[in-house]
């Protein structure tokens, strides 16, 4: 019994070596990511509240029509760390060549969608023109790094079905550095440069975004040479990447779906509790999902290994070792959301002086922060078993399980702003409905055998 305990401790040591050795730097990595935001909303809130605002809901047209998309770094991830499971290699780079190429033809037609359509797409949220004008005049630049961010993507998820995520560290540590640096200076001007405000800060991001990409990019062509796989785009590569992605692109719009009705329903909400002044309000709930995005990357990091370890684990034929090295990566997430529910509540007074000098917007800022605390413990768990089920393959599933949380949820919160509910309260619904749902959805799949296929192809 001794020996036995003994070996299953040696097991849990070793799995906790391996999700520390992915998670960790993953976490650093995602930190840092989301600092394009957190810089530009930095930088852009001490313009003012009103432009703070539109940063808000241009970020949200932004995050959408990427996060859309972000099937290329789950889906490659999983579909490599599959092949480097059954020991193909070679195999394993082709697959990520076809996701880069994929990248390049979803990329180019959506900025053109996003560009040229800012000003009906920010009318959508029917803010008024003091928000909504300098929400288009950032969003018209920052459509431009959206093919970047889109190879970014498919190369990060390259990186990690391989098992590397200390390349995408380094990078996105000078990426970020570099797009503070000139969000300050395009910002606010330096020397012959001139003031651009809030349109410096679109730009200064695209620059970094850029940069960024182009080195992701070359690392991984680099890789796929030396064992011999062609950097030329395969039709049927890129085709079947594409269908691969679609029940993960139907999951991720579920997602974007309830990010894009929660905001709206802020809009809604808000405007009239706030005497018509929808500035205050707005630019809270931008500040406070801008965070709540900050600690869901830290969250995602264990998913992230989730992702990469199970695909290995069901690459190589080992199911038992994916059930084990599961338990042990939920207990991982619980963990995890506790410490960063515990972090949130300490410092959220302290949060709102950081982006801005409006005190309505501190007094706002920190009752809504409290309520996003409570739901850390759960969103870690979430987080956990969506990447299990991403490295798996069950798309299908989170694609259904989706639909179900958002047809769920939107008609709760437009409920609840439609009565006149404050932020708080919304922020609650987000919470229990939304983020709740989810936690059901997932556990219960993740008790099941279904999801759990062997083999260097996908469980679909």
């Amino acid at each position: 019994m001794k020996r036995a305990a003994f070996r299953r401790t040696e097991r849990q040591r070793s799995e906790d070596r391996e999700i520390a050795r992915i998670a960790i730097p993953a976490f650093l990595a995602l930190v840092a990511e989301p600092l394009f935001l957190l810089g530009d909303a930095a930088v852009v809130g001490h313009l003012g509240t009103r432009e703070l605002a539109g940063l808000g809901i241009a970020a949200t047209v932004l995050q959408t029509a990427v996060g859309l998309c972000v099937f290329l770094a789950y889906g490659t991830t999983a579909g490599v760390a599959r092949q480097l499971g059954a020991g193909r290699l070679a195999a394993a780079l082709g697959q990520g060549v076809d996701g880069l190429w994929l990248a390049v033809a979803i990329g180019i037609p959506t900025t053109a969608v996003v560009g040229l359509g800012a000003a009906p797409l920010v009318g959508v949220f029917g803010a008024s023109p003091a928000v909504a004008d300098p929400a288009v005049e950032y969003l018209q630049v920052a459509a431009l790094g959206i093919t970047p961010l889109l190879l970014m993507l498919a190369a990060t998820g390259v990186l990690r079905g391989l098992q590397d995520t200390r390349t995408p560290l380094v990078v996105a540590i000078a990426g970020n550095g570099v797009n503070l640096v000139l969000n300050v200076v395009l910002v606010y001007g330096l020397g012959p440069l001139p003031r651009m405000g809030i349109a410096g800060s679109a730009l200064g991001s695209v620059l970094a975004q850029l940069a960024s990409a182009a080195v992701l990019v070359l690392i991984v062509s680099r890789a796929a040479q030396r064992e011999g796989t062609s950097l030329r785009p395969r039709r049927t590569g890129i085709a079947a990447a594409g269908r691969a992605g679609v029940p993960l692109l139907v999951r991720t719009l579920t997602l974007r779906a309830s990010l894009l009705v929660t905001t709206y329903a802020v809009v809604l909400g808000t405007g009239d509790a706030a005497g018509g002044d929808d500035a205050v309000p707005i630019a809270t709930h931008q500040l406070a999902m801008t965070l709540w995005g900050f600690l869901a990357f830290v969250l995602d990091a264990i998913a992230i290994a989730a992702q990469a370890i199970t695909g290995r684990y069901l690459g190589a034929g080992d199911v038992a070792g994916t059930r084990a090295v599961t338990t042990r990566m939920v207990w991982w997430g619980v963990i995890s959301g506790i410490g960063t529910g515990v972090g949130l509540a300490v410092v959220a007074p302290l949060l709102g002086p950081l982006f801005t000098s409006d005190a309505g917007v501190h007094d706002a800022l920190v009752p809504v922060l409290l309520i996003a605390a409570l739901g850390q413990p759960v969103a870690g768990v979430v987080f956990v078993l969506d990447g299990v089920l991403i490295g798996a393959g069950d798309g299908r599933y989170l694609a259904w399980a989706g639909l179900v949380v958002l047809a769920a949820y939107a008609p709760a919160v437009l409920l609840a702003a439609a009565l006149g509910s404050g932020l708080p309260l919304l922020w609650l619904v987000f919470v229990t409905v939304f983020m709740g749902g989810r936690f059901v959805t997932l556990l219960r799949r993740s008790r099941g055998e279904a999801w759990m296929v062997t083999g260097a192809g996908s469980g679909g």
